[in-house]
């Protein structure tokens, strides 16, 4: 079976990475294209070289979104007709679920954020849409994930991945952190160009400024377009390091004393980890930030105060065997529901040739 995995944005590669290995170790083979959009193609392509990247950025107006939106799908839609894959596999890639479908292959998505406006256009044209339980059932139905094609599992996606690597022990030097300050910092800025998320926050700037103002504290910006890395430059800060291509951030948020972020995968990725987490996400807050701040692992960042005196945490992260072991659950299922529905499709009369496909 041919399975085809489309990244859109920097996770990506990470999360599917152990879902890829474990299919191609079933016997089929994995397909990979990817969106050149922050960090993707770099974290892409360090496990799969050979990845198409199709697509770039998305812009800032909501126009021209959707113009570069509709230019991938038309992309995509003419690399798969010509590549033939039995199913597709993503998280939440809109471009990739209309291309399949237009196709006739079935494709599965996954997701966890159900503020997401474009839910109502990838739930409804995905074959298999898989969720976590502490996702509010009547909200993500109604945005088309209904009862035949909606899986739902125990946990986070993070812990998919977040246990699928081997620390780096020299990863602070390798940013320019030599010796060890007495604390570590990691910063993640908003996502700002999102749809979901307004277009600044007001908070972060004035927490960064409260991060690196202390003496014993050195602060690494991890930032997700160009535009971000001038804004911080900008600012002067002293003990701010900010780098200008993509790192191991697992490895650097593993030895980091607080993770502050203002919402998306990294901030779940460091309070799975154990790590001291503080979240200022501007938008609606996901239901699986909710989850973590019930379980005492996040805490909700609303003043800059809140970090005027940061301290060396308190505990070592959890190990890696143990953030795998949590991670083999949702590996099976990821596997288990997208060869399902790539054999419905080849059990299936067919729909149309190849030439068709091709057409």
């Amino acid at each position: 079976m041919k399975v085809w995995i489309d990244f859109s944005n920097s996770p990506h590669p990470l999360l599917f990475a152990p879902v890829a290995r474990r299919l191609e170790a079933e016997g089929h083979e994995v397909l990979v294209t990817a969106r050149d959009n922050a960090q993707t193609i770099e974290l892409a392509r360090e496990r799969w070289p050979a990845v198409d990247v199709i697509g770039g950025a998305s812009p800032r107006a909501r126009a021209a979104k959707v113009a570069t939106l509709r230019e991938r799908i038309r992309d995509l839609r003419r690399w798969a007709a010509t590549v033939g894959p039995d199913v597709a596999l993503s998280h939440n890639s809109y471009a990739q679920i209309v291309a399949a479908r237009s196709l006739r292959i079935p494709a599965v998505t996954a997701m966890d954020f159900e503020h997401q406006p474009a839910n109502h256009v990838a739930f409804r044209l995905a074959t298999t849409v898989l969720a976590p339980e502490v996702l509010p059932l009547d909200l993500i139905r109604r945005q088309g994930a209904g009862p035949a094609k909606l899986v739902r599992y125990r946990g986070l996606k993070e812990e998919l991945y977040i246990g699928d690597f081997r620390p780096d022990r020299a990863i602070l030097s390798k940013v320019g952190i030599d010796p060890r300050p007495r604390i570590v910092a990691v910063a993640r800025t908003p996502p700002t160009r999102a749809v979901y998320h307004s277009s600044s926050n007001p908070l972060f700037e004035p927490a960064l400024e409260a991060v690196c103002s202390q003496e014993d504290v050195v602060c690494v910006v991890l930032t997700r377009h160009p535009e971000q890395i001038a804004a911080i430059q900008r600012l002067g800060l002293r003990n701010c390091i900010v780098p200008t291509t993509a790192i191991d951030s697992r490895s650097l948020v593993y030895a980091a004393d607080v993770m502050i972020a203002a919402g998306g995968t990294m901030t779940r990725e460091a309070a799975i980890m154990g790590i001291p987490t503080w979240t200022m996400f501007a938008g609606e807050t996901p239901a699986v930030d909710v989850w973590l701040e019930r379980e005492g692992t996040l805490g909700r960042l609303v003043a800059p105060e809140q970090l005027a005196h940061l301290c060396p945490r308190r505990a070592d992260p959890r190990t890696p065997a143990e953030l795998a072991a949590r991670g083999r659950t949702l590996e099976d299922v990821f596997v288990r529901e997208t060869v399902a529905a790539g054999e419905n499709r080849i059990s299936e009369p067919a729909v149309v040739s190849r030439r068709g496909l091709a057409a």
